[in-house]
């Protein structure tokens, strides 16, 4: 087992929700986004890191037909199963380190709300990217819920790389143009606050690329 997914299985074995951090009880904003783009209960989306979030009960609340689940992370993939009970077969469940993800098909909607910012390094971020651009079809959308750069510097014992609007919308420039950001102060569990940025972005009407995930 990586190290990496080595540490997430152990925070998942050994902690509640309300032991964590990152736990919403509603994913408020994450909707709100999802909702202004009216897709159609048929879109394909991805959730990134969605380990137990509840972002996929509400989806499923809402009727939303094609949801995956990506996570490091068997534990809260299966804690999230056992919240959902019988719906849980109504989603597709992949536990995989996302940088090593490679996916058959294109998503209408990328979301990852706090696994991008565990990646520090340049090589990780590139090839999250390229990884991003590959799996959302043209005219696709993409949320990215991170730490703002008044945030938190790690979360979860590990060290976190924070953003402010001008460099993730820079990060994100190459294949993707920014809708909007909004900034707010999530609160923890345990009543701190962690300051987050959110940006939406859309896919541009390009083709993909030639050499995949490079």
């Amino acid at each position: 087992m990586a190290k990496d997914q080595e540490h997430w299985e152990n925070i998942y074995r050994t902690k509640q929700p309300e032991e964590v951090s990152w736990t919403q009880e509603m994913p408020a904003t994450s909707l709100s986004f999802i909702h202004g783009f009216e897709l159609p209960r048929t879109a394909k989306i991805i959730d990134i890191g969605g380990g137990d979030s509840r972002l996929v009960d509400f989806l499923l609340d809402e009727g939303f037909e094609d949801i995956t689940v990506l996570d490091i992370s068997g534990q809260a993939l299966d804690r999230a199963r056992r919240r959902l009970g019988s719906r849980a077969a109504r989603v597709s469940w992949v536990e995989q380190d996302v940088t090593e993800y490679r996916p058959a098909e294109a998503f209408d909607l990328w979301h990852d709300r706090a696994a991008f910012h565990f990646l520090t390094t340049g090589d990780q971020v590139t090839t999250y990217l390229s990884i991003a651009r590959n799996s959302v079809r043209s005219g696709g959308y993409v949320v990215m819920g991170t730490f703002s750069d008044q945030g938190p510097d790690r979360c979860s014992g590990l060290p976190v790389r924070r953003y402010n609007e001008e460099l993730l919308t820079e990060e994100l420039s190459r294949g993707f143009s920014k809708i909007r950001c909004v900034t707010e102060d999530h609160i923890t569990p345990f009543q701190t606050k962690q300051h987050f940025l959110f940006c939406s972005f859309k896919r541009r009407q390009e083709p993909l690329l030639n050499t995949p995930y490079k």
